[in-house]
C-alpha cells in the first residue's frame, strides 16, 4: 500500500469503523446544541478542548462554508442551523451519514460529498467563503495539495480555519509514552508505513486509520506557500494524554485568501 489512492481506500474503510466503534469525533451534536445554534449561540471544535474563538468567523447568514474532513455530524449542522449554507466533504461514507441522520432530524439542508481532501475537483474555483478544517489531514500521506486545492476553491477575501497536529507527537516511542515516558524514537516526518518495523505494526495496528505526521514546514509554510495569509493562531491539548502535562501539541490557524 502506497499510493495515494490506496491509502485513501484503506482509511475510508478504518473510519467506517471508527464511527462504529464511537470515535468522539464521529459522535453528533444533540437537539439542544442546534436550537442555541439556531439562535447564534454555538461553539465548534478543531481540536480536541478549545473552541474556535468568535471572531475567526465570518456572518455566517447565506456564508457558503465548507467542512473539509470534517465529516461526523459536528461542525456541518451547527453550521448549518447558524444560517450557513453547509457543504461537508469527507472520505467516510459512515461519517456522511451521521450528517445525514443530523440533518434529518433538525430539518437542516445540508449538501454531503464523499471525497479525498487532497482532491476538490468536484467544486469549481471560489466556490465557498469558509472552510473549516478540523484535525483531519494527519490522514494524507502529502498535506501541500491540501492546502492548494482550499485556496482554489475559495473566494477570494475567505477563511480557512484550520486545526492539526505538532509532529513532534510522532517522535516518541509510542509504548514507553502511554507510561508517561518520553523517549525520542522516530525521525520526522513520520509514517505509518514507513517509520515502524514490522513487529510494531502488526503489534499496534487493529485496522486503525494510517497517519502521517507533516513537518511544520508544510503545515504552516504550506499554507503560506499556497497564498494564504496566517492571521490567527492558538494551541491545544488532549485531556486523555499524558503528554498533555508537558505541551500542547494540537495547533489550531486562521488563514486569509487575499482578496
Amino acid at each position: 500500500m502506497r499510493s495515494r489512492q490506496e491509502i485513501t481506500r484503506y482509511n475510508k474503510q478504518a473510519w467506517n469503523r471508527e464511527v462504529q466503534l464511537g470515535n468522539p469525533w464521529t459522535v453528533p451534536v444533540s437537539p439542544a446544541e442546534i436550537s442555541a445554534a439556531r439562535g447564534g449561540h454555538f461553539r465548534i471544535l478543531l481540536t480536541p478542548q478549545i473552541p474556535v474563538p468568535h471572531d475567526w468567523f465570518p456572518p455566517l447568514k447565506g456564508c457558503r462554508v465548507l467542512c473539509l474532513a470534517s465529516g461526523g455530524g459536528q461542525q456541518g449542522p451547527l453550521l448549518a442551523a447558524a444560517g450557513a449554507l453547509v457543504t461537508v466533504l469527507d472520505n467516510s461514507p459512515a461519517q456522511l451519514e451521521r450528517d445525514r441522520q443530523v440533518a434529518e432530524r433538525e430539518n437542516l439542508l445540508i449538501r454531503l460529498v464523499e471525497g479525498d481532501m487532497a482532491d476538490l475537483s468536484a467544486f469549481t474555483d471560489a466556490s465557498f467563503d469558509f472552510i473549516v478544517h478540523p484535525v483531519s489531514n494527519c490522514f494524507v500521506p502529502d498535506v501541500r495539495p491540501v492546502w492548494k486545492e482550499a485556496f482554489r476553491v475559495l473566494e477570494p477575501g475567505g477563511t480557512l480555519i484550520a486545526g492539526f497536529l505538532n509532529p513532534v507527537n510522532y517522535c516518541f516511542d509510542f509504548d514507553l509514552a502511554e507510561q508517561g515516558i518520553y523517549q525520542v524514537k522516530y525521525s520526522l516526518p513520520y509514517s505509518d508505513l514507513d517509520s515502524l518495523s514490522e513487529g510494531e505494526r502488526i503489534r499496534r495496528f487493529k485496522d486503525e486509520p494510517l497517519e502521517f505526521s507533516h513537518l511544520l514546514s508544510d503545515q504552516i509554510g504550506g499554507q503560506l506557500a499556497a497564498g494564504f495569509h496566517l492571521t490567527g493562531f492558538y494551541e491545544d491539548s488532549a485531556p486523555d494524554e499524558k503528554i498533555a502535562e508537558f505541551m500542547p501539541i494540537f495547533i489550531a490557524t486562521r488563514a486569509l485568501k487575499p482578496a
